[in-house]
């Protein structure tokens, strides 16, 4: 069986389990506090451009949102997302776990817009029983979208620049970053994600590490006591030198670190396979880019292709078609997307 259901179906970069293996019998001070995670620290500091942003490592993407959500949001405060949002569809109410509502907008190819964010503020607000609604608190947006889609530069500039006019702190969920930064569509760099968002994470786990996601905190009304927040939501690793060590290994080098080399290995070939899709005829869900492809099948060859691959199915189209998800990874093999290919 090949598997494309998901981009974290193997382990590690094995450049990371060496280093794993090298650092093992080293002692270092725990929760964070070591030389390793100081040194990703300060080489995604140098990556962002954003010398005075502060940097936290936490192990998985569910963790990290209901984190970062929790630090911002007051108690009667929610937070806007494309209804086809990570933490609106596929998160198990952890946000409404925490006390705090998903406040889901109709997205467009998995993306939301400025103008939303602002009718959705001014409609809260123009509603004379304002107090007994809950009150939109913070924005968040994933880069790519759970839809494979980016947002551009003046797309992101946009929402930074309505969420600064009404308060709203904005939170970028970047598990599947890398994918998104290596799009030949994207426009956008490491610094303008410090710069148009409050606060974003650069995913690991999706992306080549063994597990981890790192939170940059640009806005400095966010990051007093984050530390407090990261305890008591159980992501206070206590050996945290073991996500620094990740980090570390896959963002030495800058733009040119293995980080977005792997990633890029993904998207070529994700693109290779959507090319020969649309060359065989098939027609695509979403107009994706990164390493996400959304191919509608008919139920012949879906059960066909289950005999040897697993992939994701989506949505139902009709009686007989079904959208599924391809997706492929930083390990990715060329020839399984070649034998996938040939099947079809």
């Amino acid at each position: 069986m090949i598997h494309f259901e998901c981009d974290y179906t193997e382990g590690c970069h094995s450049s990371i389990l060496k280093k794993l293996i090298e650092t093992n019998e080293e002692q270092t001070c725990g929760y964070g506090l070591d030389g390793h995670c100081e040194h990703a620290r300060a080489l995604i500091c140098d990556l962002c451009e954003a010398p005075d942003a502060d940097v936290h490592f936490l192990v998985g993407g569910t963790q990290t949102n209901t984190t970062v959500i929790a630090s911002i949001l007051r108690p009667h405060q929610g937070v806007l997302c494309a209804g086809t949002g990570h933490i609106n569809v596929h998160e198990t109410g952890a946000i409404e776990a925490t006390g705090h509502k998903v406040l889901p907008l109709p997205s467009q190819n998995g993306k939301i817009t400025a103008s939303q964010i602002q009718a959705a503020y001014d409609e809260h607000w123009n509603d004379s029983d304002h107090e007994h609604i809950v009150q939109p608190g913070m924005v968040y947006v994933s880069q790519s979208t759970e839809n494979g889609t980016i947002y551009s530069k003046a797309e992101l500039t946009c929402l930074h620049e309505t969420c600064q006019r009404c308060g709203l702190p904005l939170f970028l969920d970047g598990a599947r970053l890398g994918y998104a930064m290596e799009s030949p569509e994207n426009d956008l760099h490491m610094s303008d994600l410090a710069n148009l968002c409050d606060v974003f994470y650069i995913g690991g786990t999706k992306v080549g590490a063994l597990f981890g996601e790192a939170v940059v905190i640009t806005n400095p009304d966010l990051k007093q006591d984050f530390r407090y927040l990261l305890k008591q939501h159980g992501g206070m690793l206590a050996k945290g030198r073991l996500l620094g060590i990740q980090f570390e290994t896959l963002l030495e080098g800058g733009s040119d670190s293995l980080y977005f080399q792997i990633s890029k290995h993904a998207v070529d070939l994700a693109l290779q396979l959507k090319a020969s899709l649309l060359e065989k005829g098939y027609k695509l869900y979403y107009d994706s880019f990164t390493n996400q492809q959304y191919p509608i099948l008919s139920n012949e060859v879906m059960e066909r292709l289950s005999k040897e691959f697993s992939f994701s199915t989506w949505c139902k189209v009709d009686e007989g078609h079904t959208a599924v998800r391809f997706c492929t990874s930083w390990a990715t093999r060329p020839e399984a997307v070649e034998k996938l290919l040939d099947t079809l």
